[in-house]
């Protein structure tokens, strides 16, 4: 079973059995993650957000069920379209065996794919969190420096820290900057939502 396979096979059991899913797959490129909520949402799901996780910020990805009329009409034609699906079976809007959208549903996979990578960096830019993290490294090279008297190799790494830790954000950004920019070109709307947080929220994705 293909790489593929395996992801499609795991999200159609968790389809078929669950309202809640999430999807973890820390070496899968964001398009494939993309790709996988897409065909969730074909199935009578939405995206609903992404979190962050462990020391290495693994990606979650979480969806709901979608009880609007216009998801259970999607989910309701998809699933006659497509009574089978899972691995080596067509699933809507991919190429047989693979997570490759066809061109008709290219559009909503990109859209989808940046505003998980969009939430996905913003989670990472934990602003507070990073500049502890760099002030509290410089002051313990600082001491370090103190006690040991390696001055040379301690001293730049005090200044380094909190310069990296600056530098990750201003890119972090910059990132953002260019993914905001294509979700409202694909017709985002930035909203704030009940915890004070601004997101971006799509046009009613590929109506079936």
């Amino acid at each position: 079973m293909s790489i593929a396979d395996r992801h499609l096979d795991s999200l159609m059991r968790q389809t078929a059995t669950r309202n809640a899913i999430e999807l973890i797959h820390p070496f899968a490129e964001p398009q494939t993650i993309g790709a996988l909520a897409y065909v969730a949402e074909c199935y009578g799901f939405r995206y609903e957000s992404v979190r962050l996780v462990g020391k290495q910020r693994v990606v979650h990805v979480q969806l709901v069920r979608d009880p609007s009329p216009v998801a259970r009409q999607r989910a309701a034609a998809n699933t006659a379209a497509f009574p089978d699906p899972g691995p080596g079976r067509p699933v809507p809007g991919m190429y047989l065996g693979s997570l490759t959208p066809v061109p008709e549903a290219q559009a909503d996979v990109d859209l989808l794919t940046s505003l998980i990578r969009y939430e996905a960096l913003e989670a990472a830019a934990n602003r507070a969190q990073l500049m502890t993290i760099g002030w509290g490294s410089a002051v313990l090279f600082l001491l370090m420096a103190v006690l040991t008297g390696k001055y040379a190799v301690l001293l730049p790494l005090a200044v380094a820290m909190p310069l990296g830790m600056s530098g990750a954000l201003r890119i972090n950004a910059s990132r953002r900057a260019k993914l905001a920019a294509r979700l409202t070109a694909g017709g985002c709307t930035l909203v704030r939502d009940e915890h004070g947080r601004e997101r971006y929220v799509r046009p009613v994705p590929h109506v079936a």
